[in-house]
Order: structure tokens, then sequence, then C-alpha cells
């Protein structure tokens, strides 16, 4: 049994659940202890206990305890991505990768707890001086989704410890080894007790206790819309900072002058690749008629050579759906696709086991074409391998529907044209704006974030994290 960590402490709780294998469901990976409400309670206790003495740590000690951690994460990179990809589905290749991006995470937040600066600045009055400082907000409770089980704990954790926050942590509970992983090397850091508590339990439980709780300073919370929602209501009733990762509907342009390998390569990496499990991943594909013929067949051809297997295996291009209500929801937007009207080109459908015979939540990625704006697959997030292709005149067109979307998290163009892809850069309402590359896949020391429904509260990562998690002071001094 894997425990929770509360004050320095491994300990039991009330309840357990079983970590399923989505490759080989017949594999038990382990059993997570779940905290409750009052277990939770005395976390975020432990965590307000420490923070004032983490607080005024030097930076030295956050930074050699950050560097320690960063080190063991990626000297551990095989071993930690083989136990991402057993629990979540992601394949080996792109596990080991999200684990290396989360040492590196903590190595350049080590450096960032180095960093840290302030102003010294001329009053417009005589004989007065100025200072502004950043210092940290306190206690911070992290909430994060099952979908990259590392790397966005670690996005959210090293920049806190960074600037002097103590930590309440709860992961999804979908993906408890890898936060357990996580949690484990952290304990061994050389950070104070009570400094960082896990937590692993249900939103409905430990969510919701730090949502209420008073002495929980600032909340960032990486999820969906509707919880994320119900995160901003708790906050602002009670002043509490938060921040707010949540959905998208990220659009992929491409024009008549697009490479065409370039082209196909970037819609089928953004669309299925980590099952379609990503919030930047593109799942609508906007095709001016020009190339649009071209483009779909040559679509169609890929995904068919793709192979959907066992996340560790070797030459396995798309592992399994994260579970099997994932898996129901993608078949059910597959039917409201066809029932809509949309041409399912090609995939779409269950596949009950593997070539191994091994039962898991397998599904061949889902083409779409001959679709319409208003169609549901277009408009509402899917999250799974299922993506559509819109057709339409012109770039004008194209970027209007690009637009036409309550989110703005990612935007993509595939486009020779210097003038087109400048135009879009500056015209695409997202946060993040890719030429000629995939939606998703993102640096770990530049801003990560969006815009409308996707985002709300300061970016995430590199050093526009101290945004959330510092607060500024400024302080007179008179001679």
């Amino acid at each position: 049994m894997k425990q929770n960590l509360i004050g320095g402490e491994w300990v039991d709780g009330p309840r357990a659940t079983r970590n399923i294998n989505p490759s080989d469901t017949r594999d038990l990976i382990g059993e997570y202890a779940l905290a409750d409400a009052a277990q939770t309670k005395t976390a975020i206790a432990a965590a307000e206990t420490a923070a004032a003495g983490w607080g005024l740590s030097t930076p030295q000690q956050r930074f050699d305890a950050l560097d320690a951690i960063g080190s063991e994460i990626l000297a551990r990179k095989a071993e930690l991505g083989d136990l991402l990809a057993r629990e979540e589905g992601k394949r080996l290749p792109e596990a080991i990768g999200e684990v290396t991006r989360a040492g590196n995470i903590f190595k350049f937040f080590a450096g960032e707890a180095l960093r840290q600066a302030g102003e010294v600045l001329g009053s417009v009055r005589p004989g007065v001086g100025v200072e502004v400082t950043r210092e940290p907000v306190g206690v911070v409770g992290l909430i994060t989704p099952w979908n990259f089980p590392i790397a966005i704990p670690a996005w959210k954790i090293a920049p806190a410890l960074a600037h002097g926050n103590a930590v309440v942590f709860k992961p999804a509970e979908l993906v408890p080894g890898s936060a357990w992983a996580l949690a484990e090397i952290i304990s061994r850091s050389g950070i104070p007790a009570g400094v960082f508590n896990l937590v692993m339990g249900r939103g409905t439980e430990v969510g919701a206790t730090m949502l209420e709780d008073k002495r929980v300073n600032a909340i960032s919370f990486t999820g969906s819309v509707g919880t994320g929602q119900r995160v901003a209501a708790a906050c602002v009733s009670r002043f509490a900072k938060f921040q707010l990762e949540m959905g998208g509907k990220n659009p992929f342009v491409v024009l008549d002058d697009a490479d065409l390998a370039v082209a196909v390569n970037c819609a089928v990496d953004s669309g299925f690749f980590s099952t379609g499990q990503r919030c930047t991943a593109s799942s609508r594909v906007i095709v001016t008629e020009g190339i649009h013929d071209k483009f779909v067949a040559a679509v169609a051809e890929r995904i068919k050579t793709l192979k959907v297997d066992d996340a560790r295996k070797a030459g396995t291009d798309i592992g399994p759906v994260v579970d099997d209500r994932q898996l129901a929801q993608n078949l059910e937007y597959v039917k409201i696709g066809q029932d809509e009207g949309a041409r399912l080109v090609t995939g779409g459908q269950a596949i009950p086991t593997n070539v191994d015979g091994q039962p898991g939540y397998f599904m061949a990625p889902a083409l779409f074409a001959d679709t319409a704006p208003t169609m549901r697959i277009n408009t509402e997030e899917i999250f799974g391998p299922v993506v559509s292709v819109q057709k339409v005149k012109n770039y004008d067109e194209a970027l209007h529907l690009a637009n036409d979307t309550p989110f703005g998290l990612a935007s993509g163009i595939a486009t020779t044209s210097l003038k087109h892809a400048t135009h879009f850069k500056r015209h695409a309402q997202a946060g993040m704006v890719m030429v000629n590359l995939p939606t998703a896949g993102v640096d770990y020391h530049v801003p990560f974030g969006g815009r409308k429904g996707s985002s709300y509260g300061p970016r995430e990562q590199g050093k526009y994290a101290a945004e959330f998690f510092t607060t500024v002071k400024t302080a007179y001094t008179s001679a």
C-alpha cells in the first residue's frame, strides 16, 4: 500500500484505490491510500506551520532541494517513464519524454530560486527610498489532471517551492503512481517536514476541503471547465488567489500553399499522439479547398499505418485510452458525429484486445470529413483520438473559424507564406500559436496558458510563474 505524505510522515487513509494498467486491465499496478477531509485538514495545518520557515529559507536551500529532485528524476527517467506509460497509457517514448521534462522543470526552478530579484527605486519625495520585492503567498493547494501525471505536477510544485511556498498536492485519482513516486523523491530532498504534502483522494473530499479552507492562500488547478468554475467561485468567496488551466478545442489550419508532408505530420501528431489526451491537442483541422482532398486522403493513409497497442511495447504509435469511461465518451462522440451527418473516413471503433490478447481500452483513431462548424465534434472537447476536418475557401474564412470557439489555448497553421504565418501569429485568439509545428508540444522554460475559456490567471511555467506563486511588497524607508 502506497501512503500519503502529511507533515513529513507517510500515513494510511481510510480507503484505497486500485491502480489498473489501461493497456492490460488484468494488470494491477498497486494500491494507493485515499485521504479524507480530516487528513486533508491535517496536511493543510502542517503546511501552514511549515510555510513561515520555508518562506524565509535561503535561495541556496531552495536551489539545493529542487536541483536534487530534478537530478533524481532525470537519473530514473527510464523507470519513471515505464511507470507513467503503464498507468496512464502514454506510449513509452512519450512517457520518458514527459519524465525528462519534469526533471528539467525542477532544474529550471532551482535556478529561479537564485534568480529572484526586486527593484530599488527613488521616491518622488526627497529623502525616501522605495524597495519592491516578492514574497511567497503561503500555503498553496495544487490540483492536477491525469493526462500528464508527472509534468503538470512538476510545473506547479517546482515554482511553488522555489518561491518559498508550502504545498498541499492532490493528484488525479486515475494516476496515483506517478504522483506518489514524485512525492517520494521530494520527501528525500532535504525540505523541512510539512513544506510538501501529498493527499491522494477524491475531488469531492480532498479537493473540496482545500477549496474551503481559509488557510490555503492560493489554488492552482488544471482540469475541466466545470470544475474550474467551481474552483473560481470558492476562491473568490474567501479572496484566495486562483489559477485555472481548463479546456481547449484547438484549431489547426492548413492552407493551399502548405507543404503537404509537414501538414499531415503536424495534424497526426496534434490529433492522435498521446491518444489525443492532451489539452493542447488539435481535434479540428480547417483546410482550404485547394489542398483539402489531398490532405484528407494523406491523413487517412497515415492513420492506417499507426499501430495501436500496449503503451510499453516497442513500435506502438498510439496507446490505450486512460479508462473505460473515457473510451465510452470517445465512442459516443463518434456516434454523434455520424448522426450529425459527418463522414467517418476511417477508424472510430473500440479494439477490445491487442494482438497478444491483452484486454485494454484501445481505440482506432477516428478521422471525420465533410463536417460543419456547428457540429458537436467541432465545438466540444472530446479528449480522445477523434479529429474532424472542415473545408473552407480561403485564409480569411479559416482564421474566422479558428477563432470561433469559446476556448483559446493553442492554435496552429501549416503554410509556406510568411505573410499568412505572420498574420496568423498576431490574429489567432490563443495563448500559444504554432507555425508548421504540432499544436501539442511546448518548452518548459516559457509561459504556458491560454485565453477565453481555456485559462484564467497568470501563466504557468518559466519566469512568469512568479506572478502566481508570489505577492508583491512595496517598502518605503526614510533616510
